[in-house]
């Protein structure tokens, strides 16, 4: 099992990040966060991913979540995922003034693939 997260770092505008189990809320790893509770803001947004799922599933959509993308005043929260294990997913959260958010979202997908849970 690899859950080394550290590759989000580098992403411009890098706040925190964390690696969460969606069906326990539980993080597996973070980076960074300073002020922003990533314990909390994993388990917050285990819901945003369980609701957009039986969202997909109510309206009978045969598809899947690439990634949410939740834009606050100040900053960018991004939530991915796994390809390989779609009940664990990514979160970052990126300053909205510094990050390029195709260039994170580039980056994110390149450190999942770097995981293997």
């Amino acid at each position: 099992m690899s859950t080394d997260i550290s590759g989000l770092t580098s992403i411009g505008g890098f706040i925190g990040a964390c690696l969460v189990d969606s069906e326990t809320g539980l993080m597996m790893a973070s980076e960074g966060g300073g002020k922003l509770d990533l314990e909390a803001a994993g388990a917050a947004n285990t819901e945003v991913v369980k609701a957009k799922l039986s969202a997909i599933e109510m309206l009978g959509l045969d598809d899947s979540i690439d990634d949410i993308l939740i834009t606050l005043g100040k900053q960018f929260h991004l939530i991915r995922p796994l390809e390989k294990t779609p009940t664990v997913f990514l979160y970052v959260a990126l300053d909205k003034k510094a990050a390029n958010l195709g260039m994170a979202r580039v980056q994110v997908k390149k450190v999942e693939q770097t995981l293997s849970i």
